[in-house]
């Protein structure tokens, strides 16, 4: 009989910590999870889920206005947020009711509450103490809002899912990916939008050819980027709320959504009880067993220093059951993961950038195409969609693809594999491209725009 309670106890039921409880619990472990909110975490209850179903929803004014190039005649079309909002309510409840069922069918026992580490066994769900071998954190992230007067008056994307009613005049703070998707959320649904970045150009972090194609295409739209400015000060006036700019500027919105970044949701968690080490920016240092510098005490997700994507915690939750509980031996290797920014023009990539590659010391051959998407053409749009390839001089291997435009993430995906396995500028050259698409452009770049000597 063991001294503990449970083999395992997971704090947070989102993607990471269902997958991880799951897998250990089919390995044969005694499983238990806590959540405080909804089961399914960021991405189904208040991310990525949510998110593109809105994007999905403001795609829809641009293809009422391009039909009539096609020889469609749209009658008149009425937008309703709250309609929106509904249905979207209706998807995230089912989804939410299958995670409680993947537990329950998995022998996993939930807990609700917030859960805080007492030592390096025990963990406090409200009143009930629990003590397990292992413990696994997976409490994800929160909103970052900056420390500036009147910032309680604004909002975060937690809370732009739950707007009674859609802005008409809306300031998004920020320029990550969370930013430019919901400034092309609002002003796909009708609101006027506005962008303010205190540095000089949108999706800092990702190659910057594929951040001024999106830069360009949200300007486009209509959305009014300010760079170089960020709200110094919010206040009350009226209905609206009055923004004074760090350049001194002034203006006047309907809502102010903060898009500042997010931050460990490690507070009043327990940690220091326990002895577990943070690093920069409050997140718990793991190696590549997901191990911290406690011996009992795991983390995954968008808690660690790691990359914060939903399939990247996906993958550790999973690899973490295998190794601790299903007797092999699964690190987690992090190179090469693809991403996707469901901006408008969406984004997708994989590998290192041109910025990146050069700062790694790779002696580099870029190829680069820039065209408008063939969707665009009878619609009479002019924005340029961008393929580009950074390879290695030296050896041939293609180190990344990155794509703004029309389906971007969905062409990204299939060559996610081919950069994965390390694949040469020569095996894209020797496949035969799928005619009329955009992906083709990808294995017929031929002369390269810039290469080192």
């Amino acid at each position: 009989m063991s001294q503990y309670d449970y083999d395992l106890f997971v704090i947070g039921a989102g993607s990471g910590g269902v997958r991880a409880s799951r897998i250990a619990a089919g390995h044969g472990a005694r499983v238990a999870i806590c959540e405080e909110s909804r089961v399914g975490g960021t991405c189904v209850i208040r991310g990525c889920v949510p998110k593109k179903l809105l994007v999905y929803a403001s795609q829809f004014a641009e293809s009422f206005a391009d039909a009539s190039g096609y020889g469609w005649a749209v009658g008149e079309s009425r937008f309703s947020w709250p309609d929106l909002i509904a249905a979207k309510d209706r998807e995230i409840d089912r989804l939410n009711g299958i995670y409680l069922r993947l537990l329950d069918s998995a022998g996993v026992e939930l807990h609700m509450g917030r859960g805080r580490i007492v030592d390096a066994h025990t963990v406090a769900v409200g009143d009930r103490k629990f003590t397990a071998e292992r413990i696994l954190i997976a409490v994800g992230g929160r909103p970052f809002v900056p420390d500036i007067p009147g910032a309680e008056l604004g909002i975060t994307s937690d809370e732009a899912f739950h707007l009674e009613q859609l802005p008409e005049r809306i300031l998004v703070v920020g320029a990550g990916y969370i930013a430019v998707e919901f400034a092309g959320i609002f002003n796909g649904l009708g609101a006027q939008v506005t962008l303010a970045y205190r540095r000089d150009l949108v999706l800092r972090g990702f190659d910057r050819d594929i951040r001024q194609a999106v830069s360009d295409g949200m300007e486009g739209r209509g959305i009014d980027i300010h760079y170089h400015s960020e709200p110094a000060a919010i206040e009350q006036h009226g209905e609206a709320l009055r923004v004074r700019f760090s350049d001194n500027d002034e203006r006047e919105f309907d809502c102010v959504m903060f898009a500042t970044g997010r931050e460990p949701y490690v507070a009043d968690l327990g940690l220091e009880s326990a002895g577990v080490r943070l690093g920069p920016g409050n997140r718990i240092e793991v190696d590549e067993f997901s191990r911290t510098n406690v011996d009992s005490i795991f983390a995954v997700g968008d808690v660690t220093d790691r990359i914060a994507l939903t399939p990247v915690a996906l993958m550790e939750g999973h690899a973490f059951a295998d190794t601790e509980f299903g007797g092999m031996r699964r690190p987690v290797d992090h190179a090469n993961v693809p991403a996707a920014v469901f901006s408008q023009p969406p984004v997708g990539c994989v590998g290192l950038s041109e910025e990146e590659a050069r700062a790694a010391g790779h002696r580099l051959r870029i190829f680069r195409s820039s065209f408008k998407p063939m969707k665009y053409t009878l619609a009479g749009r002019e924005e340029q969609g961008v393929m580009k390839l950074v390879v290695d001089a030296d050896s041939d291997r293609v180190l990344g693809v990155h794509v703004a435009g029309v389906d971007a993430p969905e062409i990204t995906q299939g060559f996610a594999v081919a950069v994965r396995a390390g694949l040469t500028k020569a095996d894209f050259d020797r496949t035969i491209g799928i005619h009329p698409t955009s992906a083709e452009e990808l294995v017929t770049l031929r002369q390269p725009i810039a290469e080192d000597q």
